[in-house]
């Protein structure tokens, strides 16, 4: 993939493997949503992985899509993630490209009362994933002529 192919398919994504490491080093993967805004993600998050992240900032975002070998495609990237406070534009930005992308598939009606309770009272916080130039990523696509 091109540069700009890759930065697509990335924003058009719909879940990231964001994977941070445990205290001990293990690294953990976990799903979630997620916006790229400026060649940069950003998440919004809450409990241990906020902790993990202010411990050990090095980290790794994966989004992957396609069930058969011939449309396989993914994007790895490496880097570094950190807390952030999101000005008011940028802040605007995120939650604008989020709706965009997930209002379709929120169901927090749908979930039970407690797990609901515990969400609205986790502290959460907006994680910013800075990547590095080790980008990997592939396309069977192209290599086989397409589906």
């Amino acid at each position: 993939m091109t540069e700009d192919e890759i930065w697509s398919y990335l924003t058009e994504g719909h879940t990231g493997i964001h994977t941070i490491l445990r205290g001990d080093g293990v690294p953990i993967a976990m799903p979630l949503w997620y916006a790229v805004l400026d060649r940069i993600v950003y998440v919004q998050t809450r409990g241990r992985k906020l902790q993990r992240i202010r411990h050990d900032r090095r980290s790794s975002f994966l989004v992957e899509s396609g069930e058969r070998w011939a449309d396989l495609k993914a994007v790895h990237l490496t880097g570094v993630s950190e807390i952030v406070d999101l000005d008011l534009d940028l802040s605007a930005r995120f939650r604008t490209e989020m709706d965009r992308k997930y209002a379709a598939f929120s169901s927090q009606s749908q979930m039970p009362k407690d797990t609901a309770k515990y969400y609205a009272a986790a502290v959460s916080g907006v994680v910013r994933f800075t990547p590095d130039a080790r980008v990997l990523h592939w396309d069977n696509t192209k290599l086989s002529g397409g589906s």
